[in-house]
């Protein structure tokens, strides 16, 4: 595993310096501040994160993270996705090969970068029930052309998992202890193989912090969890936090 992948239990989630609109968050938020936006991506790397997430689909998330990143692009992994796009308030899905292709050339062109550490599948229970062979394709496509590190993909329900296990090299998988399912499928066929970034870690507020960290930074196949915040302050909470439920010592 790359270290910047294990380095910091924490990933930093770059949805919310993007987009605000069509969000499932329990409550509304102002995008931050060009200004704030750079601040709080500089910031996260100064914690010790080492890897961002970032998608098309999280509005101008890219474009502020190449503009304000590309200068520490060495410092830390970064992991984009494709098939979905966000464009007049709804989110689009496109899973052919072309337009994986695309997308992965788009993202490259607006992350300032010519190498994309790893690139998922944007997933949504509708595209997991459809054939994936055309877009996996193309993620190895590139691969094989150096854009991208690993491939992989963000399911959302067990069949998707299940479709994606085979092949991907890197997941994002919901792991917390109301998806139970999801943790099964992956504790008994992923550990040792593909690295998996945690995504809704605190199930939308319902967990306290340190029971879902400790829950989540104990599956042997979990590289990081990654959390999206305006705030640094809570941001370096969390980085504290999980390096102490993991025996890292204080940030």
């Amino acid at each position: 595993m790359d270290p910047r992948l294990s380095a910091c239990p924490i990933a930093f989630g770059a949805f919310k310096i993007g987009r605000n609109q069509g969000i499932k968050y329990p409550s509304g938020y102002e995008l931050p501040s060009d200004a704030e936006a750079e601040a709080l991506l500089n910031g996260a790397l100064d914690l010790g994160v080492r890897v961002i997430d970032t998608a098309p689909a999280y509005g101008v998330s890219e474009e502020r993270i190449g503009l304000y990143l590309a200068h520490r692009r060495a410092e830390f992994w970064l992991s984009t996705k494709a098939g979905e796009r966000f464009e007049g308030g709804r989110s689009h899905y496109d899973f052919s090969r072309d337009a994986i292709a695309r997308s992965i050339d788009e993202s490259l062109a607006r992350l300032r970068t010519d190498r994309l550490d790893s690139v998922l599948l944007h997933l949504n229970a509708e595209s997991e029930s459809r054939d994936l062979g055309p877009a996996r394709d193309a993620l190895l496509a590139a691969q094989a052309e150096g854009k991208v590190g690993l491939v992989g993909a963000s399911p959302v329900t067990e069949a998707g998992l299940r479709q994606c296990l085979p092949w991907a090299q890197i997941l994002m998988a919901e792991v917390n202890p109301l998806a139970a399912p999801l943790d099964a499928i992956l504790a008994g066929q992923q550990s040792g193989r593909a690295p998996v970034l945690v995504k809704k870690a605190f199930a939308s507020g319902r967990l306290a912090p340190e029971e879902a960290l400790r829950f989540a930074l104990g599956k042997e196949y979990v590289a990081a969890v990654v959390v999206g915040t305006l705030s640094l302050e809570h941001l370096a909470e969390n980085v504290r936090l999980a390096r102490a439920l993991r025996g890292d010592g204080p940030a």
